[in-house]
């Protein structure tokens, strides 16, 4: 390496140490040695000027949080009031079939034409038939009970003149319903026997429980078949129908 060269590497390292000192001496452009501060403006302004705030905020919330979560209710079904209706009809004497065919059908083709209508079921038994409405959350249950009544006066018509009473229906809720069944078995009473003994002896215990709003009873109830003789009718000058008045009337 040469004189000129090494010259020009002093030159150089001189130069480098002289910008060095400036900038730290502050006497180099505002451009080029300004540092710019970091501020926030509006809300996340005072968490930026205050880092240890923040994090010691922050801090707390998950605290609290972590702490808190074990408390949170948890309810398999929870409290939500849906507008559930219960339509019932009673045809004492009548068939499933026939409960099913004159009943539950006129009534259900006027039930359907209810707006806001998401469930209808069904059960037709020996004299009775009744009916689930649910319908969409965003229906009142007041407005729901009010077109059920009008689908019932529209399905009158239809129904059977002899029909004891008009369908009924009651306003439901689906957290009510039975949270205990009690069956019973016996080897030597008969079904209507037992029917009787759970409608007097178990029922009225258990309904008197703290907490008990109501018991529902399912069974064989009792009834009674009559065989009649067509020709005795005739000579007296009557029929089945008015066999069938007479004793729905009790003046047989």
């Amino acid at each position: 390496m040469n004189d000129e060269e090494q010259h020009d590497g002093e030159r150089e390292v001189k130069d480098r140490d002289r910008f060095r000192s400036k900038a730290f001496a502050g006497e180099l452009p505002e451009s080029t040695a300004k540092l710019v501060p970091i501020e926030g403006s509006g809300l996340s302004g005072p968490f930026i000027r205050r880092p240890v705030m923040t994090v010691l905020l922050t801090l707390s919330v998950i605290v609290a949080g972590l702490a808190t979560y074990g408390k949170l209710a948890v309810n398999d079904l929870p409290a939500v009031d849906y507008p559930v209706i219960q339509v019932s009809c009673s045809y004492p004497g009548a068939d499933p079939t026939t409960m099913a065919n004159n009943i539950a059908t006129p009534l259900e083709k006027q039930f359907l034409q209810i707006p806001g209508l998401d469930i209808i079921t069904s059960n037709s038994t020996q004299g009775n038939t009744s009916f689930t409405l649910q319908f969409v959350l965003s229906k009142s249950i007041v407005d729901a009970a009010t077109d059920v009544q009008a689908a019932i006066q529209r399905a009158t018509g239809k129904l059977p003149l002899d029909l004891p009473s008009p369908p009924t229906f009651t306003k439901t809720n689906p957290n009510d319903q039975a949270v205990y069944l009690l069956g019973l078995m016996s080897d030597t009473l008969t079904d209507w026997d037992l029917y009787k003994y759970a409608s007097t002896a178990v029922a009225q215990r258990i309904n008197i429980l703290p907490g008990v709003s109501q018991v529902n009873i399912y069974g064989v109830q009792g009834a009674i078949r009559i065989k009649a003789d067509p020709s005795a009718l005739a000579a007296r000058g009557l029929t089945m129908d008015d066999l069938a008045s007479g004793i729905k009337s009790g003046t047989v």
